[in-house]
């Protein structure tokens, strides 16, 4: 690719980016966002983490894939219990890394 064209996908990128956030603010900036909405827009983090973490636990390390052997599912398992109970990101990250820790040492 030439130097020309980098810097045109980086200025169209850009542009692009800057008129989607301007929609948003401009749809909703001097009027309220539907409740309807605002509920749906609540899940998006949890989706983004899940989007990123899954295949990271599922297809990350040395033996991927859903079987028992896969020791960053069964960390992932843990921390997900860790989650639903503590309801504490602090707590999740750290049982869940210890554990995956924990269990490479162990096994």
């Amino acid at each position: 690719m030439s130097e020309v064209t980098i810097w045109l996908l980086i200025l169209v990128i850009g542009l692009g980016t800057y008129l989607m956030r301007l929609s948003g603010i401009q749809l909703f900036g001097k009027r309220g966002m539907p409740p309807r909405l605002k509920r749906a827009l609540r899940f998006v983090p949890s989706a983004v983490i899940a989007a990123i973490v899954v295949p990271a636990i599922v297809y990350g390390g040395p033996d991927p894939g859903l079987h028992a052997e896969n020791l960053r599912l069964w960390a992932g398992l843990i921390a997900a219990i860790v989650a639903w109970t503590t309801r504490s990101v602090l707590a999740t990250l750290g049982i869940g890394m210890g554990s995956l820790w924990l269990l490479q040492w162990w096994l």
